[in-house]
């Protein structure tokens, strides 16, 4: 992800099955709320 997007991505471990997409505080995605993984593609998009 580094290498296509302008940010720096990091993984931190959550509970339950926890997936959500975070940048500067904000919950750009949440597996939880959706009930599903996103796609890359999605990933990328939310991150521009």
């Amino acid at each position: 992800m580094n290498e296509q997007t302008e940010h720096e991505a990091e993984y931190e471990a959550g509970g339950k099955g926890q997936f959500d997409v975070i940048v500067d505080g904000e919950v750009l995605f949440s597996k939880q709320e959706t009930g599903r993984f996103p796609e890359h593609s999605e990933v990328r998009a939310l991150l521009g």
